[in-house]
């Protein structure tokens, strides 16, 4: 098949939290990277930060599990199960996502239905890695627009501190702070003279 997919860039990574106040507070006010909107389950807080191109990083922080939290430097392999979720690649409207799916079936991938989520509407399937694939496009687009926190794009009932801060249009405070987990990436991709 010769069809290209109108591919528009990256919707979201999902990435996993344990905490997501600190989450908040790192990436909409430490990497200024604004958080454009949330959705809260009995199960899960799934919160989008704007990083430009109306791409977002989200994070999951799921209620009630434990979950053992570890840091790994970049591009070194590690065993453990990492702080990933899916990759979200974005298409511009309903039509794209539909022949997407249609495409995928004559392969004989298996797809989900569409699923509404109200901000994006998405469809669901699996790479020959086992990493869980999303395409998506934005039925509410909450992309280069300023954090509203009493719009229907923030749909957490109960957000974390940091997203009450962020309505009341103060910076926020208690940002915390990070280091580096440790040497290897720099040793491990050392260009010797």
């Amino acid at each position: 098949m010769t069809d290209r997919v109108p591919w528009s860039g990256l919707n979201h990574l999902a990435l996993v939290t344990t905490d997501m106040d600190a989450t908040v507070r790192f990436s909409h006010e430490v990497l200024g990277a604004p958080l454009v909107a949330t959705v809260g389950t009995d199960s899960f807080r799934h919160y989008f930060f704007d990083v430009g191109n109306d791409a977002t990083v989200a994070f999951f922080e799921y209620r009630g599990v434990e979950l053992e939290r570890f840091a790994k430097p970049a591009g070194i392999p590690d065993r453990r199960a990492m702080q990933f979720d899916h990759v979200s690649l974005n298409l511009p409207d309903e039509q794209a996502v539909m022949d997407l799916r249609a495409r995928l079936e004559k392969y004989g991938v298996e797809v989900t239905e569409l699923v509404d989520h109200g901000l994006m509407r998405s469809i669901y399937f699996t790479d020959p890695n086992g990493i869980a694939l999303e395409a998506s496009y934005w039925a509410n687009d909450p992309t280069g627009e300023p954090p509203d926190v009493d719009s229907d794009r923030f749909g957490d009932a109960d957000p974390v501190p940091a997203v009450r801060e962020i309505g009341a249009g103060a910076p926020l405070e208690g940002a915390p702070r990070t280091r580096l987990v440790d040497q290897a990436t720099g040793d491990f991709y050392r260009v010797d003279d």
